[in-house]
């Protein structure tokens, strides 16, 4: 009865040294699928909806009320991107600019 005991030891003893990694790196494997897959799915829809010629309209992105569109200075300004408006008057963009979306995913300026 000893060898028995001994014998299911060592099965489950390499089972789990060789199950565990294995479901484990599956594991792994499938979340990383699925992040990549969203990631792509953000970009896609992201770039579609945030670039656009001439002033972004951050009012629509950030889905500012129609209170608030009265007194901005973008929604003014129509023709000037967002964060050329806002810029601080030693010309610096504001924080909360630089970590935007419409600043990060606005097509780089040519120069002609």
């Amino acid at each position: 009865m000893e060898w028995l005991t001994t014998t299911l030891t060592v099965v489950l003893g390499l089972l789990l040294r060789i199950a565990v990694p294995i479901i484990v790196t599956v594991l792994i494997v499938y979340l990383l699928k699925r992040l990549d897959e969203r990631w792509k799915r953000e970009a896609d829809i992201g770039i579609d909806q945030l670039v656009k010629p001439g002033n972004i309209g951050c009012w629509e992105i950030n889905k500012c009320p129609a209170a608030k569109l009265a007194e901005c200075k973008a929604y003014q300004n129509p023709d000037t991107p967002c964060w050329q408006v806002f810029r601080t008057k030693d010309g610096r963009l504001q924080e909360r600019c630089i970590g935007c979306d419409v600043f990060r995913h606005s097509p780089v300026p040519v120069a002609s």
